[in-house]
């Protein structure tokens, strides 16, 4: 997904909701930070998409503008509709929100995770798709292994914690470089 893209989807997101204001979570929330990512961070088709101020309307996104839909057919990407208590997140992360807004989101802030409290939501995830993401986010230098080490330390619960430095090991086993 590029930039342009994202966009696309947080001002149909907005207009949906009525919202002018749009959580993105999930890997894209990546293109807040750095509008433009190399591969294998630009691969999904998908945003994770949340009015802030309305997460309860986060069904409406996928119903609209969702997998399968008109817009994904015409399109070739989709928003789900997800609220931000799916994702596992460090605490102080609304603290740390990167927005943007510009004419191609007409009016409609778009508030992106920060790069390593997206990488920390990955580690707890640990799928296959998540590992090779943040050993992407390390191998550009989008993040640092040493602040990365740090955010773990700030999930809000020893289970998640003890999960996301297990799958940090699992990425940092596949980098033959190490980075500070």
């Amino acid at each position: 997904m590029t930039r342009a893209q994202l966009e696309h989807i947080v001002r149909a997101a907005g207009s949906i909701t009525d919202e002018s204001v749009i959580l993105v979570l999930g890997s894209q929330s990546i293109l807040g930070a750095f509008p433009a990512v190399p591969p294998p961070l630009d691969v999904s088709r998908e945003a994770d998409v949340c009015p802030l101020h309305a997460p309860e309307k986060a069904d409406l996104i996928s119903g609209a503008i969702g997998e399968v839909s008109l817009f994904d057919s015409t399109f070739g990407y989709y928003a789900h509709g997800l609220p931000p208590e799916s994702c596992p997140l460090p605490s102080g992360w609304q603290e740390r929100l990167i927005p943007f807004q510009n004419d191609n989101t007409r009016g409609v802030t778009a508030l992106c995770l920060h790069p390593l409290d997206l990488a920390c939501s990955k580690l707890v995830a640990g799928r296959e798709k998540d590992v090779v993401f943040v050993a992407a986010m390390l191998a550009h230098r989008l993040i640092e292994t040493r602040d990365l080490e740090n955010q773990i330390g700030f999930l809000p619960n020893a289970d998640q914690r003890k999960r996301a430095g297990q799958i940090f090991a699992v990425v940092r086993s596949k980098d033959p470089g190490e980075r500070d």
